[in-house]
Protein backbone atom coordinates (compact mmCIF):
# COMPACT_ATOMS: atom_id res chain seq x y z
CA UNK A 1 0.00 0.00 0.00
CA UNK A 2 1.20 3.75 -0.62
CA UNK A 3 -0.39 6.90 1.37
CA UNK A 4 0.03 9.31 -0.51
CA UNK A 5 -2.32 12.05 1.57
CA UNK A 6 -3.60 12.46 4.82
CA UNK A 7 -6.55 10.55 5.93
CA UNK A 8 -8.83 11.40 8.76
CA UNK A 9 -11.31 9.55 10.13
CA UNK A 10 -13.31 7.18 7.65
CA UNK A 11 -17.27 6.54 8.33
CA UNK A 12 -18.29 4.35 4.97
CA UNK A 13 -16.91 3.10 2.03
CA UNK A 14 -18.47 3.24 -1.99
CA UNK A 15 -16.99 1.05 -4.15
CA UNK A 16 -16.96 1.12 -8.42
CA UNK A 17 -17.75 -2.62 -9.57
CA UNK A 18 -15.85 -3.10 -13.13
CA UNK A 19 -12.35 -3.53 -13.18
CA UNK A 20 -12.46 -3.06 -9.29
CA UNK A 21 -13.96 -5.79 -8.05
CA UNK A 22 -13.57 -8.25 -10.97
CA UNK A 23 -12.09 -8.25 -14.79
CA UNK A 24 -14.82 -6.85 -16.63
CA UNK A 25 -13.75 -7.24 -20.18
CA UNK A 26 -14.02 -11.10 -21.14
CA UNK A 27 -18.04 -11.14 -19.30
CA UNK A 28 -19.05 -7.86 -21.61
CA UNK A 29 -17.07 -9.52 -24.95
CA UNK A 30 -18.94 -13.10 -23.53
CA UNK A 31 -22.60 -10.95 -23.41
CA UNK A 32 -21.79 -9.33 -26.59
CA UNK A 33 -21.05 -12.76 -28.52
CA UNK A 34 -23.94 -14.62 -26.66
CA UNK A 35 -25.95 -11.55 -27.57
CA UNK A 36 -25.38 -12.08 -31.24
CA UNK A 37 -25.88 -15.20 -31.30
CA UNK A 38 -29.35 -15.21 -29.74
CA UNK A 39 -30.34 -12.72 -32.34
CA UNK A 40 -29.38 -15.44 -35.13
CA UNK A 41 -31.25 -17.88 -33.55
CA UNK A 42 -34.21 -16.46 -32.82
CA UNK A 43 -34.47 -13.10 -34.54
CA UNK A 44 -33.14 -14.44 -38.04
CA UNK A 45 -34.70 -11.52 -39.55
CA UNK A 46 -31.93 -9.69 -37.90
CA UNK A 47 -28.87 -11.99 -38.37
CA UNK A 48 -27.51 -10.19 -40.93
CA UNK A 49 -26.65 -7.19 -38.94
CA UNK A 50 -22.83 -7.15 -38.35
CA UNK A 51 -21.15 -6.03 -35.35
CA UNK A 52 -19.93 -2.52 -37.10
CA UNK A 53 -23.35 -2.02 -38.02
CA UNK A 54 -24.35 -2.83 -34.51
CA UNK A 55 -21.88 -0.44 -33.42
CA UNK A 56 -22.73 2.16 -36.06
CA UNK A 57 -26.82 2.17 -34.53
CA UNK A 58 -25.14 2.96 -30.88
CA UNK A 59 -23.28 5.84 -32.31
CA UNK A 60 -26.33 7.13 -34.01
CA UNK A 61 -28.46 6.80 -30.82
CA UNK A 62 -25.49 8.97 -29.12
CA UNK A 63 -25.50 11.31 -31.37
CA UNK A 64 -29.23 11.70 -31.63
CA UNK A 65 -29.53 11.81 -27.45
CA UNK A 66 -26.17 12.23 -26.21
CA UNK A 67 -27.46 11.63 -22.79
CA UNK A 68 -28.38 7.93 -23.19
CA UNK A 69 -24.48 7.94 -22.77
CA UNK A 70 -24.63 7.83 -19.04
CA UNK A 71 -27.13 5.11 -18.99
CA UNK A 72 -25.69 2.04 -20.44
CA UNK A 73 -28.66 -0.24 -20.60
CA UNK A 74 -31.11 2.58 -22.31
CA UNK A 75 -28.83 2.94 -24.85
CA UNK A 76 -28.74 -0.86 -25.88
CA UNK A 77 -32.12 -0.49 -25.88
CA UNK A 78 -32.75 2.05 -27.81
CA UNK A 79 -29.45 0.57 -30.31
CA UNK A 80 -31.72 -2.78 -30.47
CA UNK A 81 -34.68 -0.91 -31.40
CA UNK A 82 -32.59 0.81 -34.47
CA UNK A 83 -31.29 -2.49 -35.30
CA UNK A 84 -34.81 -4.31 -35.59
CA UNK A 85 -36.32 -1.78 -37.30
CA UNK A 86 -33.58 -1.68 -40.17
CA UNK A 87 -34.12 -4.94 -40.09
CA UNK A 88 -37.66 -4.81 -40.66
CA UNK A 89 -39.75 -5.55 -37.51
CA UNK A 90 -42.73 -4.24 -37.28
CA UNK A 91 -44.20 -2.28 -34.27
CA UNK A 92 -45.91 -4.63 -32.78
CA UNK A 93 -43.65 -7.05 -32.70
CA UNK A 94 -40.76 -4.37 -32.09
CA UNK A 95 -41.01 -4.07 -28.11
CA UNK A 96 -41.14 -7.98 -27.00
CA UNK A 97 -38.08 -8.81 -29.24
CA UNK A 98 -36.11 -5.81 -27.95
CA UNK A 99 -37.15 -6.69 -24.61
CA UNK A 100 -36.03 -10.05 -25.14
CA UNK A 101 -32.49 -9.25 -26.33
CA UNK A 102 -32.02 -7.10 -23.79
CA UNK A 103 -32.88 -9.42 -21.10
CA UNK A 104 -30.83 -11.95 -23.14
CA UNK A 105 -27.64 -9.86 -22.80
CA UNK A 106 -28.92 -8.77 -19.35
CA UNK A 107 -28.44 -12.20 -18.25
CA UNK A 108 -25.20 -13.19 -19.77
CA UNK A 109 -23.44 -10.15 -18.78
CA UNK A 110 -24.20 -11.15 -15.32
CA UNK A 111 -23.07 -14.42 -15.59
CA UNK A 112 -20.81 -14.91 -13.28
CA UNK A 113 -19.60 -14.84 -9.72
CA UNK A 114 -16.86 -12.59 -7.49
CA UNK A 115 -14.24 -14.16 -6.21
CA UNK A 116 -14.38 -15.67 -2.85
CA UNK A 117 -11.46 -13.93 -1.84
CA UNK A 118 -13.12 -10.11 -2.60
CA UNK A 119 -16.00 -11.12 -1.08
CA UNK A 120 -14.70 -12.03 2.35
CA UNK A 121 -12.88 -8.62 2.47
CA UNK A 122 -16.74 -6.79 2.08
CA UNK A 123 -18.03 -9.58 4.46
CA UNK A 124 -15.84 -7.99 6.88
CA UNK A 125 -15.86 -4.30 6.26
CA UNK A 126 -20.13 -4.59 5.84
CA UNK A 127 -19.36 -5.78 9.77
CA UNK A 128 -17.63 -2.61 10.60
CA UNK A 129 -19.51 0.59 8.11
CA UNK A 130 -21.97 1.01 5.98
CA UNK A 131 -20.60 -0.03 2.15
CA UNK A 132 -22.06 1.56 -1.09
CA UNK A 133 -21.78 0.46 -4.55
CA UNK A 134 -21.39 3.46 -7.21
CA UNK A 135 -21.28 2.11 -10.91
CA UNK A 136 -21.76 3.57 -14.55
CA UNK A 137 -22.09 -0.39 -15.16
CA UNK A 138 -25.78 -2.31 -14.67
CA UNK A 139 -24.41 -5.75 -13.69
CA UNK A 140 -27.02 -7.31 -11.62
CA UNK A 141 -25.20 -7.16 -7.59
CA UNK A 142 -27.69 -10.24 -6.85
CA UNK A 143 -26.71 -12.94 -9.19
CA UNK A 144 -22.84 -12.00 -8.63
CA UNK A 145 -23.52 -12.58 -5.06
CA UNK A 146 -22.52 -9.10 -3.31
CA UNK A 147 -25.33 -7.08 -2.78
CA UNK A 148 -25.61 -8.33 0.26
CA UNK A 149 -22.53 -6.50 1.86
CA UNK A 150 -23.95 -2.80 0.82
CA UNK A 151 -26.61 -0.19 1.86
CA UNK A 152 -27.25 0.92 -1.45
CA UNK A 153 -26.69 0.36 -4.96
CA UNK A 154 -26.19 3.32 -7.14
CA UNK A 155 -26.26 2.93 -11.31
CA UNK A 156 -25.92 5.36 -13.55
CA UNK A 157 -28.85 6.85 -15.39
CA UNK A 158 -31.17 6.09 -12.51
CA UNK A 159 -29.20 7.46 -10.23
CA UNK A 160 -27.74 10.10 -11.89
CA UNK A 161 -25.02 11.02 -14.32
CA UNK A 162 -22.27 8.78 -15.44
CA UNK A 163 -19.09 9.35 -13.24
CA UNK A 164 -16.87 11.35 -13.23
CA UNK A 165 -20.13 13.44 -12.65
CA UNK A 166 -20.60 14.10 -8.73
CA UNK A 167 -24.34 12.67 -9.13
CA UNK A 168 -23.88 9.43 -7.85
CA UNK A 169 -21.24 10.42 -5.15
CA UNK A 170 -23.61 13.45 -3.47
CA UNK A 171 -26.61 10.82 -3.50
CA UNK A 172 -24.24 8.19 -1.56
CA UNK A 173 -23.64 10.84 0.86
CA UNK A 174 -27.05 12.39 1.29
CA UNK A 175 -28.76 8.23 1.37
CA UNK A 176 -25.59 7.30 4.56
CA UNK A 177 -26.19 10.87 5.67
CA UNK A 178 -22.24 11.03 6.23
CA UNK A 179 -19.82 14.18 4.93
CA UNK A 180 -18.49 13.08 1.97
CA UNK A 181 -14.86 13.73 3.51
CA UNK A 182 -15.73 11.07 5.74
CA UNK A 183 -15.92 8.29 2.72
CA UNK A 184 -13.36 6.37 0.67
CA UNK A 185 -14.02 5.56 -2.75
CA UNK A 186 -12.46 2.76 -3.89
CA UNK A 187 -11.94 2.17 -7.95
CA UNK A 188 -10.04 1.65 -10.99
CA UNK A 189 -10.19 4.39 -12.97
CA UNK A 190 -8.03 7.83 -11.89
CA UNK A 191 -10.46 9.97 -13.32
CA UNK A 192 -14.00 8.86 -13.08
CA UNK A 193 -13.13 7.14 -9.85
CA UNK A 194 -10.27 8.79 -8.23
CA UNK A 195 -10.65 12.44 -9.31
CA UNK A 196 -14.28 12.13 -9.24
CA UNK A 197 -14.67 11.17 -5.73
CA UNK A 198 -12.06 13.92 -5.17
CA UNK A 199 -13.63 15.90 -6.33
CA UNK A 200 -17.01 15.23 -4.77
CA UNK A 201 -15.32 15.61 -1.47
CA UNK A 202 -15.02 12.08 -0.48
CA UNK A 203 -11.41 10.22 -0.55
CA UNK A 204 -10.12 7.83 -2.54
CA UNK A 205 -8.17 4.42 -3.31
CA UNK A 206 -6.94 3.71 -6.34
CA UNK A 207 -7.00 -0.09 -6.67
CA UNK A 208 -7.28 -2.21 -10.66
CA UNK A 209 -7.84 -5.87 -10.46
CA UNK A 210 -7.59 -6.10 -14.69
CA UNK A 211 -4.11 -4.75 -14.93
CA UNK A 212 -0.22 -3.61 -13.41
CA UNK A 213 -1.10 -0.75 -11.02
CA UNK A 214 1.61 1.90 -12.01
CA UNK A 215 0.34 5.30 -11.95
CA UNK A 216 2.57 7.10 -14.26
CA UNK A 217 1.16 4.59 -17.07
CA UNK A 218 -2.66 5.55 -16.59
CA UNK A 219 -3.64 8.14 -19.12
CA UNK A 220 -4.98 10.62 -15.91
CA UNK A 221 -1.86 10.66 -13.11
CA UNK A 222 -3.63 12.17 -10.28
CA UNK A 223 -2.79 10.95 -6.73
CA UNK A 224 -5.11 9.22 -4.65
CA UNK A 225 -5.31 8.73 -0.98
CA UNK A 226 -4.53 5.55 -0.66
CA UNK A 227 -2.55 2.98 -3.74
CA UNK A 228 -3.47 -0.63 -3.12
CA UNK A 229 -1.81 -3.04 -4.03
CA UNK A 230 -3.88 -5.98 -2.41
CA UNK A 231 -8.15 -5.65 -2.43
CA UNK A 232 -7.51 -6.66 1.27
CA UNK A 233 -5.18 -4.03 2.67
CA UNK A 234 -8.57 -2.16 2.92
CA UNK A 235 -9.13 -3.92 6.45
CA UNK A 236 -5.96 -2.70 7.71
CA UNK A 237 -7.74 1.01 6.75
CA UNK A 238 -10.65 -0.22 8.16
CA UNK A 239 -9.05 -1.13 11.41
CA UNK A 240 -6.94 1.90 11.74
CA UNK A 241 -9.32 4.88 10.43
CA UNK A 242 -13.15 3.67 11.29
Amino acid sequence: MIVYKPVSQIQAMSFDLDDTLYDNMPYIVSAEQYLLTYIAEYYPQAAHISKSEWQQFKLAALEEAPDLRHDVGMLRTVTLTKGFIYAGFNSSDLPDAVSDCFDAFYYQRSNFKVDDGIKKVLSYLSKKLPLVVITNGNVDCSKIGISKYFTHILHAGKDGKMKPSSDMYDKASKLLDIHPSAILHIGDNLDKDVKGSMDAGFKSAWFAVNRPMQINNESLPVLPHFQLQAFDELKWIAKNFS
